[in-house]
């Protein structure tokens, strides 16, 4: 194999695997490190530079970086830092942050942009353009911003006042706001004097089941994220006694749990599929288990049944699962009876989709498989140069956090664009790695690993939370659970270095790695090596560290997949060949959004 080039930001961004797998690419161990330290203010600007809505996120992240997290695939029992929960702990616990922000005015630039959409992705873009002098313009049908954050997610999960103050960081930075305003014509918008245009308005369309009995029961049969909607903006105040609710996704979570909440006593959740292949997040069943749902598998429903114009309840067939060898699901009729569910209402939760019912199709912006827009999937640009998209509006449903890597990325290329640059041409990361050591090897004595458990949230009494939809459910880690838990970060980010010119290949640091992630061997093809280190490397998806010829003429293989960054290998070695060294990697935005205070 030849040499690792650690040079390359992107080598040792992939080993700090929370962070790779975060859309917006957080530096989750950074801002860890901090909530550890008690400070909370600069670990939440960490996360506000780059995920702009660290109070939110904290409680309604999909989180795609615990599953990558090192922690979790170490030890038998192991389960990842609660990495979205310890984000909670900075918004929590912050001190005073709006100096830290940008303060407008800014001096104007003569640019004007217009935002259609108020949520996530069209916020994002909004605080990363403002300060370089853009005149923004949102637009959204909403009478507060926040888009589908707002009207998706219920207020047991993220209370009003969270949303409102980390929308408003945002809008306050000058931001012309065209609330009430739905807007239903892209061509009347591209003959107004913007530069350019994003489009941000989610997948609006909730699908629906033409089963018999449909059109019959219509009053009492409702679609999962407008019948949310309605409860946010309490158009909705009151549900029938007994409720089904057809899904297996968030939606279908967070409809069952609110029709808890506002009458429904008898809920219950049917999914088509089997419970392992529920799209919903494991936490999201766990607490709808918790509140007394029963969710039913492997049953899709068959007909609305009415009577006297009245609906009465679902009947529904049941199935196995077959799976091909290549993945692909087959559902297949059992042949037992089919089974009736009383019900007065229905919640139809089963999937979104987009919708530009508002794009003419004769303005030049094409639209393409499932009526998503045909665009570039770094730029995010359409088919007309200067209207951009992003969030679930680009590729279809994703999360909040996908929405905001978008506006990031997306922000980067309406800034160009504006200035007459290639968008393709994309700034590169901002990096940083620096050496950990003040004269003895501090960090090996500074990064005990802990064998703690994964400690549990917090969450608030049943009976009250139940009472009342606006009681936050979870209460997050107080100070002292919060710091227990980011003991039990790695710190993937201290990076192992290592320096062929010093190492006397005394085979010191193979002897003291706790993880056998070390090994001084002949080189050889991929495979071949994979196979020959101390502990077979059989996760293709982390790479091997590979040093460069030695005396000898071996070469140092390390595991990137099991290493602890414990930093015994540093300590033990006589000659300093091994070093830990912080790397610090930040995506370049459109503009530098924050002064962090020292940190």
């Amino acid at each position: 194999m030849e040499p690792t080039n650690i040079k390359n930001p992107e080598y040792f961004h992939k080993v700090v695997d929370c962070q790779y797998a975060c859309p917006a690419h957080t530096p989750v161990p950074e801002y860890i490190r901090l909530i550890a330290a008690g400070k909370y203010t600069e670990a939440f600007m960490i996360n506000w530079e780059s995920n702009v809505f660290p109070g939110i996120l904290g409680r309604t992240c999909d989180r795609p970086c615990e599953p990558a997290c090192r922690r979790g695939r170490v030890g038998e029992e192991e389960e990842p830092v609660a990495i979205c929960r310890l984000k909670r702990v900075a918004a929590d616990n912050k001190g005073e942050v709006k100096h830290l922000m940008p303060q407008g005015p800014f001096q104007s630039n003569g640019k004007k942009i217009a935002l259609i959409g108020g949520g996530p992705a069209s916020l994002t873009v909004a605080r990363d353009l403002a300060p370089l002098g853009y005149e923004i313009h949102l637009y959204d049908e909403w009478n507060k911003g926040g888009g589908m954050m707002r009207t998706q997610i219920p207020a047991f999960r993220l209370p009003i006042e969270v949303l409102e103050e980390e929308v408003d960081y945002v809008l306050d930075m000058g931001i012309h706001t065209h609330f009430n305003h739905y807007v239903d014509s892209m061509k009347e918008m591209l003959e107004k004097d913007y530069d350019a245009i994003f489009v941000g308005t989610g997948a609006p369309k909730g699908r629906n089941l033409e089963l018999p009995g449909r059109e019959e029961a219509d009053a009492n049969i409702h679609i999962g994220i407008e019948w949310l909607a309605g409860v946010a903006f309490e158009h909705i105040e009151s549900v029938g006694k007994k409720v089904i609710v057809l899904g297996g996704g968030n939606t279908a979570m967070d409809c069952c749990r609110t029709s808890k909440r506002i009458g429904g006593d008898s809920v219950t959740v049917v999914v088509r599929s089997p419970f392992k292949d529920m799209k919903a997040s494991p936490w999201e069943i766990e607490d709808a288990q918790r509140e007394d749902i029963p969710i039913f598998n492997n049953m899709p429903p068959k007909e609305f049944v009415v009577e006297d114009g009245k609906l009465k309840g679902v009947v529904f067939g049941k199935v196995r699962a077959e799976y091909e060898e290549n993945g692909r699901r087959k559902l297949i009729p059992t042949g037992e009876p089919d089974v009736f569910i009383e019900a007065d209402d229905v919640i139809i939760a089963i999937g979104q989709d987009n919708s530009f019912p508002w794009i003419e199709r004769d303005i030049g912006l094409e639209l393409g498989k499932w009526d998503l827009p045909v665009l570039d999937k770094v730029t995010f640009q359409s088919t007309l140069p200067h209207v951009f998209f992003g969030g679930d509006s680009a590729f279809g449903p994703e999360n909040v956090i996908t929405a905001v890597a978008h506006g990031h990325q997306a922000a980067i290329s309406i800034h160009k664009f504006c200035q007459g640059e290639d968008i393709n041409d994309r700034p590169p990361p901002n990096v940083n790695l620096t050496r950990q050591k003040m004269g003895i090897h501090e960090w090996m004595y500074d990064s005990y690993v802990v064998d703690d458990e994964r400690y549990q949230v917090p969450h608030e009494e049943k009976a009250l939370s139940l009472s009342d939809r606006m009681v936050e459910v979870e209460l997050g880690f107080d100070n002292d659970l919060g710091f227990k838990e980011a003991q039990r970060c790695l710190n993937c980010d201290v990076q192992t270095v290592f320096q062929e010119n010093l190492c006397i290949e005394c085979d010191a640091c193979m002897d003291v790695c706790p993880t056998s992630c070390i090994t001084f061997t002949q080189n050889g093809t991929e495979d071949d090596l994979r196979a020959r280190l101390l502990a077979p490397a059989n996760d293709l998806s982390q790479d091997l560290y590979v040093s460069d010829a030695l005396a000898t003429t071996r070469v140092m293989i390390k595991d990137e997949n099991v290493c602890l960054h414990c930093g015994l290998c540093a300590e033990r070695c006589p000659t300093a060949a091994w070093d830990m060294q912080k790397f610090f990697y930040s995506v370049t935005k459109a503009s530098e959004v924050c002064q962090l205070v020292t940190l």
